[in-house]
């Protein structure tokens, strides 16, 4: 199995993609499903409940639907693309009894990456489009720029990391200015029967705002069919630290994968 084809466990394992049965087992399928930039077709859905948000203990539920879908740019390079499209449901986040409900900004990501490489690495483009329906879901801004990935995969074990930043180059003007970074390490340990123990942080720095949010998900992941759906099921605590935190959070995932033809 080449290295990108071991590559579709981490950034689909947060939002993990599953590809088709392959004659590895489950193991070989989970250890694809660690990888963010694996070619393979996947829909990963991936949910976040947070309480306690805030000086009106608010709570925050975010669905997060992820297709990835790769090309092959020729043999020697494939291009992943991943969207990640937010439906939010908030309450007592601004305020006492206030409430918001509707698609927040969308992140658009573009991974080129070799298709054979003893370190898997991918690099392109993240694009931050306006897409929220209501101003307390969004940035009002359109945002570019880079993002990179890059991630080892050792007999069951699975460690790397993603990162982006993004700038605003246009949007509402009266709206506050978008720049800020985005870190993701992640550590995935899979066994042959394809069920997995992940831990994965995700750091965010706001540079306009001066804050800074840093959120640890440990997890555990298994295989399954839906009929002759291939399916991955993941569920963990979500651990908040930083500034403007939340007291408590959980995370479940179920990916979708759809392997090329």
């Amino acid at each position: 199995m080449t290295a990108s084809r071991k590559a579709l466990a981490v950034l689909l394992l947060a939002a993990a993609p599953v590809a088709g049965q392959e004659s590895g087992g489950g193991g070989d399928l989970a250890k694809q499903l660690a990888n963010p930039i694996a070619s393979l077709i996947s829909v990963p859905i991936q949910t976040n409940t947070d309480f306690g948000i805030g000086p009106y203990n608010g709570s925050r539920f975010v669905a997060n639907v992820q297709p990835v879908i790769p090309f092959a740019l020729g043999e020697d390079l494939n291009l992943i693309t991943r969207w990640i499209v937010p439906v939010v449901s908030q309450r007592d986040i601004f305020g006492e009894n206030t409430g918001e409900t509707g698609l927040s900004d969308a992140l658009i990501s573009a991974f080129v990456s070799p298709a054979t490489s003893s370190v898997t690495w991918g690099i392109g483009p993240a694009i931050l489009v306006p897409t929220a329906t209501d101003d307390r879901l969004g940035t009002g801004k359109l945002g570019v720029g880079p993002s990179a990935v890059a991630l080892v995969q050792n007999g069951p074990w699975t460690y790397g990391a993603l990162a982006n930043h993004i700038w605003a180059i246009a949007g509402d003007d009266e709206r506050a200015d978008v720049n800020q970074s985005f870190f993701q390490p992640f550590l995935t340990y899979n066994w042959p029967s394809g069920a997995g123990v992940a831990l994965q942080g995700e750091l965010t720095q706001n540079w306009e705002a001066e804050t800074t949010v840093l959120v640890i998900s440990p997890s555990v992941s298994a295989l399954t069919t839906l009929g002759s759906q291939a399916v991955s099921l993941q569920v963990g605590p979500r651990l908040h630290f930083g500034d403007n935190r939340a007291d408590f959070g959980m995370r479940a995932a179920v990916v979708l994968v759809f392997p090329k033809s």
